[in-house]
């Protein structure tokens, strides 16, 4: 089986495919693995196949410590998908990442040398500030260049990451979105990374019937893990100058935007990129929260998979409206992946541009 690279080319019996560049993001996160493949086009990329499921390797994590054998297990089963879509389209870039649960797993090592073993995929951990930084430029093609913010938030399964960033000129206001992922992310104002995502809470307070009174204890747990982060950096002195914009990428905005729609499936074309003012957010997430766990199950945009989960993410949004009432978000179906893709792409690009001729913003 040919090996492939955390980050560079994949390699069959030794010799590199000859099609030219598809690149390939592996994102395996506490609850999810994703893929994205793609072609670089002249707006961006074009997606030639995905892949997407829940595997929960960071289940039980916070318990025992260590990844256990049934996680491992599914997540291993995901990832020989990821190895055989990789290996049918090609690819010739690369780049898998874990995050929070392989970061804080004692067996941790164990299970990245039995994914290599096993698939041939190399997995590479990266640490909380990538991982926002990567987020963050995955989304840049949604930012508003007017407004000079941005405090772009993921809520992952384990951990929940913020980063609030000075966006760059991007060549003007006009720059085309793509164009903006060939510059730097922007300057990064502050970061910060709590260990608490959809999973972890979930864990703690329950998942299934939830009391309001839990609900409220959800939000001000959050609350008080991101209280350090603004009395760092005062974001909310941006709020009120009206210098702020705000974007969250996970499956817990997605969620919502889904059951704002009314969508009888979710449908990502719908979601991303729309709005959800912060009355929505509330009032849709107290409507999710009062549902009976067998009517999440049941709803089109949650289902099964997410059910016992969706309210963990709906206090920990909540939690960040109160904190940095900005007063809308956007929300993005898009994030890690795309950023991934974005740095390999621009990557290349630069490589092509001959010595003296790259934009001075690079």
């Amino acid at each position: 089986m040919g090996r492939f690279a955390g980050h560079g080319r994949f390699e069959t019996n030794g010799r590199p495919e000859l099609q030219g560049p598809v690149y390939a993001a592996l994102d395996l996160g506490t609850n999810n693995c994703r893929l994205l493949i793609a072609r670089r086009t002249r707006d961006g990329f074009r997606v030639i196949d995905a892949f997407s499921r829940i595997v929960r390797v960071g289940e039980a994590l916070n318990g025992c410590g260590n990844l256990s054998e049934a996680a491992q297990a599914r997540t291993l089963s995901a990832l020989h998908v990821c190895a055989g879509k990789i290996r049918r389209r090609g690819v010739t870039h690369l780049r898998a990442v874990a995050t929070e649960a392989c970061r804080r797993a004692g067996n941790c090592e164990a299970f990245l040398e039995r994914v290599r073993r096993e698939t041939g995929i190399e997995l590479e951990i990266i640490s909380n500030d990538e991982e926002a930084s990567l987020a963050f430029r995955g989304c840049a093609p949604l930012l508003d260049p007017a407004i000079n913010h941005a405090l772009v938030f993921d809520i992952g399964g384990g951990s929940t990451e913020v980063a609030c960033m000075r966006l760059p000129a991007y060549g003007g206001a006009r720059a085309a979105p793509f164009d903006r992922c060939l510059y730097p992310a922007g300057t990064l104002r502050g970061s910060h990374s709590i260990s608490i995502g959809v999973v972890t809470l979930a864990e703690r307070h329950g998942g299934e019937d939830i009391t309001q009174t839990a609900y409220e204890t959800m939000v001000g747990e959050v609350r008080d893990a991101l209280a350090p982060f603004e009395a760092a950096q005062g974001i909310q002195s941006l709020v009120a100058a009206g210098d702020l914009q705000m974007l969250g990428t996970s499956g817990t905005v997605t969620t919502l935007a889904g059951v704002h729609q009314c969508l009888k499936r979710y449908d990502r074309a719908l979601v991303d990129g729309c709005y959800l003012d912060f009355e929505t957010v509330h009032r849709i997430s107290r409507e999710i929260a009062g549902m009976s766990y067998q009517a999440r199950q049941a709803h089109p945009c949650i289902g099964r998979e997410r059910a016992d989960l969706v309210v963990a993410g709906c206090a920990i949004l909540e939690a960040m409206c109160r904190m940095w009432p900005v007063g809308r978000l956007r929300v993005a179906d898009r994030g890690l992946r795309e950023g991934i893709l974005y740095t390999m792409i621009a990557a290349a690009h630069a490589a092509s541009v001959p010595a003296g001729t790259q934009r001075a913003a690079q």
